[in-house]
């Protein structure tokens, strides 16, 4: 009876549960300390008002974003109701300590009506940002103008773009993880054809889509139109933003990559000194790693991290967290690689692969914990928004990878207890090698010559796949890891929509905007009951006021009396105001007409703004005795 097995398989368990307790640790700690944050801009506020009415044309038009954004000229226009621009195209900076500001100046003169608020901005984090609002001079009109009803850096340009994102970080993860896999676990890979194929075609998935990132990135910050993508002027506009000098300083990475590949399947493989071979060996680790982290810090310097809450941590975490997963994917892509085209590789190399996907996965959750906490900031944001639900996504995927390759583990512990067919495998590539392809005497028949070369390569083939298969362990171990990499695949699908998603701090800080006083979002009358005592006689009752539709712009009101039976009251006289102390607006008052014993009513009362309004009411009933209630409540 063996006892190696259960007793590698019970430590394994052990450590996962001990993860799984400092990750619970560090949740509970970071969730508990969230202070807002944001990332991804937002529009968080305007002057005037989405769906406000305004008594006069306003001498500008000014927008509050969640973060630093890019703007120009065109960024912020404003249509009148024909669709023509009211606006002078003159973009003013009103920027003020940690508020984001920026308006646009409007013409003279403008007639009343109801304008056209459209904007488009690239925020901190490289993304494209767009969206429109309308608002009201006078009285609110009907309005033609048209905006576009594609999201800036959607369509078959967002398409594109997405495409190449997810592609380079494939090629990331293939280039610097399958480095990584030779250098620190199987040096003799550097020989081996397919374990050079995963980190060349890394480097060439890498470069391609980093130009095409590169070339698509004005249409898809700009008009969405894929003949824009080579436009010069336009790419010149791109090297001057961080975007694009990180898109630029990451080719120039990718060329100092090639040198190191070159000289790991070159030089490093003639070597034969085995000093000589330390050397450079280590020479190539120093090097590769400052490469990759170059590579990788050209997300953090221009993406999430680079904004919001903590970039100083932020963005050095987010190097380690890419790191990781290079080392930990890409070395589990060429794993697999090798297991599946080479399997004479040796029992050490694959324990040492072990060990370091161990620790990526405990890097991984340490850097994962800090990003999430960071983006999201609440457990309810986890599931009300579009990014929690991914990340949740995002974790239960890494649950299940973490939970096959603790099934891979026990298979590469017990490949230690069984003799692996590296030398038989050696023995058969050189018998293939080595056996001769019979041609006839007479040298005419090379038909029959390659006939018999294809039946020797299949026999060598099939002898290969013989020698794999009868090792069971390596044959699981094989399996495994290949439900790893599908696993791994659509992690990082997940991972770049996750990149490209508005994080749930800046979407619930955006909603907290709108509910407080932005936008005019109300679809039910206000009705408010008010006791009230003028001091006279019969001078009780109570007074309900009625404004419908309950929002900016336009509204009825209308008021009515009850005595203490809850019968009509009249009254000489009732007067309504209605005052913004947050804006210093009003009183605004409104003289409602009689229409019946103890009911009053007004038409067109004009609510210029949201916010939250004292709505007064006095109410007069002798020639001397008048009381005045009030209430506030939130409008719009």
């Amino acid at each position: 009876m063996t006892a190696t097995a259960p007793r590698l398989r019970t430590t394994a368990s052990r450590s996962l549960t001990r993860l799984l307790l400092v990750t619970v640790a560090l949740l509970g700690a970071l969730f508990a300390g969230a202070v807002p944050a944001s990332a991804h801009a937002a529009l968080t506020g305007s002057d005037p008002k989405e769906g406000s009415v305004v008594a006069t044309a306003p001498a500008q038009v000014a927008l509050t974003f969640s973060e630093g954004v890019a703007l120009d000229a065109n960024s912020i226009r404003v249509l009148d109701p024909t669709g023509k621009r009211s606006d002078t195209a003159e973009l003013v900076n009103l920027c003020s300590g940690d508020v984001v500001k920026y308006g646009v100046r409007l013409r003279t003169g403008i007639p009343n009506g109801t304008y056209t608020v459209a904007w488009q901005a690239i925020s901190a984090d490289s993304h494209p940002v767009s969206g429109a609002f309308t608002f009201s001079i006078g009285a609110p009109s009907a309005t033609t103008a048209v905006v576009p009803t594609q999201a800036v850096g959607g369509g078959l340009v967002g398409a594109l773009y997405g495409i190449a994102r997810y592609a380079a970080y494939g090629g990331f993860v293939l280039l610097t993880g399958g480095a990584a896999f030779v250098l620190a676990c199987w040096r003799r890979g550097a020989t081996v054809g397919p374990v050079q194929r995963v980190v060349v075609g890394g480097w060439l998935t890498m470069t391609a889509a980093t130009l095409a990132m590169l070339l698509l990135r004005t249409p898809y910050t700009g008009s969405g139109k894929l003949s824009d993508a080579f436009d010069l002027n336009g790419l010149r506009a791109v090297l001057e933003t961080k975007p694009g000098a990180a898109l630029i300083s990451r080719l120039l990475l990718l060329g100092a990559a090639a040198l190191f590949v070159s000289v790991l399947f070159g030089a490093y493989v003639k070597r034969e000194d085995e000093a000589e071979k330390k050397d450079l060996t280590f020479g190539l680790a120093i090097g590769g790693a400052v490469v990759a982290a170059g590579l990788a810090a050209t997300w953090a310097l221009a993406e999430h991290a680079s904004t919001g809450l903590q970039p100083g941590i932020a963005m050095p975490v987010d190097v380690l967290h890419l790191l990781a997963v290079a080392a930990w994917l890409g070395g589990l892509v060429t794993l697999l690689v090798v297991l599946y085209r080479s399997p004479g590789i040796e029992r050490a190399a694959v324990l040492r692969f072990s060990r370091i996907a161990f620790w990526s996965v405990a890097v991984l959750a340490a850097t994962g914990v800090y990003q999430s906490w960071r983006q999201v900031g609440t457990w309810s944001a986890l599931v009300d928004t579009a990014y929690g639900q991914l990340l949740l996504v995002k974790v239960g995927l890494v649950a299940v990878l973490v939970g096959t390759a603790s099934v891979s583990r026990r298979w590469t512990a017990r490949l230690s207890e069984h003799t692996a067919p590296e030398a038989d495998a050696a023995l058969v590539v050189e018998e293939r090698a080595s056996e001769p392809v019979t041609v006839p005497d007479d040298g005419k028949d090379a038909k029959r010559a390659a006939q018999l070369a294809r039946q020797q390569a299949a026999l060598s083939t099939a002898r290969e796949k013989r020698i794999r298969d009868a090792d069971p362990e390596r044959t699981g171990l094989r399996r495994t890891v290949l439900a790893e990499a599908g696993v791994a695949v659509v992690l990082l699908a997940v991972t770049t929509v996750l990149t490209s998603t508005e994080p749930a701090r800046t979407q619930e800080a955006v909603d907290k905007a709108k509910a407080g006083s932005q936008v005019a979002v109300a679809d039910r009358p206000v009705d408010i009951r008010l006791p009230f005592d003028t001091g006279g006689q019969n001078g009780k009752g109570t007074v309900e006021l009625a404004l419908d539709p309950g929002r900016t712009g336009s509204n009825d009101l209308r008021v009515s009396l009850e005595d203490p039976a809850g019968k009509p009251k009249d009254a000489p006289e009732v007067k309504v105001s209605f005052t913004l102390a947050a804006k210093s607006v009003g009183p605004l008052p409104v003289v409602p007409d009689r229409v019946a014993a103890g009911q009053w009513k007004a038409s067109g009362v004009q609510i210029p703004m949201a916010g939250d309004w004292q709505i007064s009411v006095t109410v007069r009933t002798s020639e001397i005795d008048e009381t005045t209630v009030d209430k506030n409540v939130k409008i719009g």
